[in-house]
Parts: structure tokens; C-alpha cells; sequence
């Protein structure tokens, strides 16, 4: 069957997120629109296909056994010159993306990984981009803040043209399942359920 390319993330909600995805768009950076704006649990990680339907009860599971907690993004961070990325900060609910991420990678599941980084909570709002764009980004977003009480996670695929579609949605306990809307992406491209 092949492979896929996965992620896993906690989506910034409206009308939040497509803020932020226009603003990346206008500080220069190309990928802007086939990534929804959001808090990464696990990155780009490439998994045979057959192994799906584990990742989705691996994920199921980690979902029913999480509460709702607040979320909130406030000012900007940059990970220069280690990597080229600027993004807002997550000022709360970073401990409980902590804890999840690291069950989403757990020994025990189809999606053990290690990471290139220590794992730190954050919205990109910059990548690779010149450093001028950059330089705007950590200025213009400085004063930037949202808060949300932060319900799912969501499973995506990165398709073979870069675009990240989401697969689905995964509510935590207690919680009734809900669409996240999709933020920016072009009017043609299928969103996958």
C-alpha cells in the first residue's frame, strides 16, 4: 500500500487561525496555505499506510482520556538562528500539549518517534523565509493574543502537493465531536474525512 505522511495537531480555532495563515501568507512565507494554523503534537512522520487504522485507535484512545483546557497564545518567539521559524507563544495550555504529544509518541503506539528538538508548544508563523519577513513577523505579531478552550486534536495527511488535509478529528472525553473549520486553504482542494 505505500506510505503516508502524518501529522498530528491541536488546530487554532476562528477566528484565530485564518488570522494567522493570512499573516504568514503576507510575511512571505510559500507554505502558508496548505498548512492550517496550529499547535503541533507530532510532526511530519511517515508510517506505512496499512498501519492507519492503529494510528486512529492509538489516537481515539488518547482522546477519550483527555479534559478540555484552556489555550491561550500571547506575544511572539523565534527559534534563530538554531532554525529559521518565528512563532506566537503558547502561554497556556503548553504542559497539557507536553503531556499529549508525548502519549501520541509513546513506546506502546504505531507512532513512536523521536524528535530533532526538544519539544516546545508554539504556533508558526514563519519558516524559511528571508529574514526581513522574519523580522516583521516577531514585530507585527508581538501583541498578538487568543484564548480558546482547547476540545481535540486532529489527525492530518500531508498530500504529494505539500498540502496538509485533515483525516480527522479526535474530541476528548466528555466532549461532543466537532468540526474545526479549515482555515485558507484554496477552494478546490477536497477537504478528507
Amino acid at each position: 500500500m505505500g506510505t503516508v505522511t502524518l501529522g498530528v495537531s491541536i488546530a487554532v480555532p476562528e477566528p484565530y487561525g485564518s488570522l494567522l495563515q493570512e499573516r504568514r501568507a503576507a510575511f512571505g512565507d510559500p507554505a502558508a496555505h496548505g498548512i492550517p494554523t496550529h499547535v503541533t503534537l507530532l510532526p511530519p512522520t511517515e508510517i506505512d499506510a496499512d498501519a492507519l487504522p492503529a494510528v486512529e485507535a492509538h489516537l481515539a484512545a488518547i482522546a477519550e482520556s483527555v479534559r478540555p483546557f484552556p489555550m491561550r497564545l500571547s506575544g511572539t518567539g523565534t527559534f534563530r538562528p538554531l532554525s529559521p521559524v518565528v512563532f506566537v507563544k503558547v502561554v497556556e495550555g503548553a504542559s497539557a500539549c507536553g503531556w499529549l504529544q508525548k502519549r501520541v509518541r509513546d513506546a506502546s503506539g504505531p507512532l513512536v518517534r523521536e524528535l530533532q528538538f526538544p519539544y516546545h508548544p508554539h504556533v508558526t508563523v514563519a519558516h524559511g523565509i528571508t529574514e526581513e519577513g522574519m523580522d516583521r513577523a516577531y514585530d507585527e505579531l508581538s501583541t498578538y493574543a487568543a484564548e480558546w478552550s482547547c476540545v481535540s486534536f486532529a489527525l492530518y495527511e500531508q498530500g504529494q502537493d505539500g498540502v496538509w488535509r485533515k483525516l480527522c478529528d479526535y474530541a476528548f472525553g466528555g466532549t461532543e465531536r466537532g468540526e474545526i473549520p479549515p482555515q485558507g486553504l484554496p477552494h478546490d482542494t477536497p477537504a478528507l474525512h
